[in-house]
């Protein structure tokens, strides 16, 4: 995609450096997109992994409290990599802090972009994405939804931040929890076919070492398959399932386990319990 190529001017706070935030840092540095010397990583309390965090990337880190105000409101664009439960303490503290065009990007799952602008008191520009963990290998799929304050630059740069970890997918924020369902925890759903092929392949007599490769390769193979030749993966489950052949034997297995529709309800009910789990949050909150 043509925004991982592009380069991002503004200097970045993440506020928050978990795993989800050193992946985005990663990708930032690795595609060139950002200088280290623009990125700074905020924490409350642990020195430790700050220093880390300098060492392996050259970026400013800080959790000096003192420190804290002066930073954030240099910053044009603070991305929000927290735990939902310390969310609202830290954007009530934010809001004051904050220029009327400071970008708010929110890596916290369920929180609206109607509560994220509640909490700070003020009708920010904000941007709500949602990640998935494939992004800590330069692979992620991210879908984002955008409040009506943000300018095209801010929504380029929100595009650029998550193109470096991988693809982004815009969507309209009542669609962030279908996609979650998707792309948001279906890495899952993957490793846990691949769970079951290796189990397979183990009880038929392979060592576990040759199962997991043939696995791994298989899983990655057909990936590519859908994504370089552009053909649609029933079009491909066509091609290699022969009449009354092996392929067609196994897959009138899945069938018989309701597979395609047990797969439909998974990504249904997990879109559902980030919806409740959303609304259990903005509850706690408020």
């Amino acid at each position: 995609m043509s925004q991982q190529q592009a380069m991002i001017t503004e200097s970045i706070t993440f506020y928050g450096a978990g795993a989800m935030a050193e992946a985005i840092v990663k990708g930032l540095i690795g595609k060139s997109v950002l200088q280290a010397s623009d990125i700074t990583m905020l924490n409350r309390s642990n020195s430790r992994r700050l220093d880390e965090l300098q060492q392996l990337y050259g970026v400013k880190a800080s959790n000096d409290a003192a420190a804290l105000p002066e930073i954030l409101q240099s910053s044009p664009v603070i991305v929000l990599a927290i735990k939902p439960k310390d969310a609202a303490e830290v954007l009530r503290n934010l809001g004051p802090m904050l220029s009327e065009d400071t970008l708010i990007v929110s890596v916290i799952a369920g929180l609206t972009i109607r509560t994220i602008q509640d909490l700070l008191g003020r009708k920010q520009p904000v941007a709500r994405t949602m990640p998935n963990t494939s992004s800590s290998i330069g692979l992620g799929a991210t879908g984002i939804s955008y409040s009506k304050e943000i300018n095209d630059r801010q929504r380029q740069t929100v595009m650029t931040l998550f193109g470096a970890v991988g693809t982004v997918t815009n969507v309209e924020e009542d669609k962030l929890e279908v996609l979650t369902g998707i792309s948001g925890s279906g890495p899952a759903y993957i490793y846990y076919m691949m769970e079951a092929m290796i189990a397979a392949g183990i009880r038929g007599g392979l060592t576990p070492q040759q199962c997991r490769e043939l696995t791994v390769q298989t899983v990655l193979g057909a990936a590519r398959m859908v994504q370089l030749t552009g053909e649609e993966p029933a079009a491909l489950r066509a091609k290699v399932t022969s009449p009354n052949g092996s392929t067609q034997a196994a897959l009138e297995t899945l069938d018989k386990g309701d597979f395609f529709e047990t797969v439909i309800a998974a990504v249904v009910r997990c879109a559902e319990r980030s919806k409740e789990m959303g609304a259990a949050l903005k509850e706690g909150i408020s």
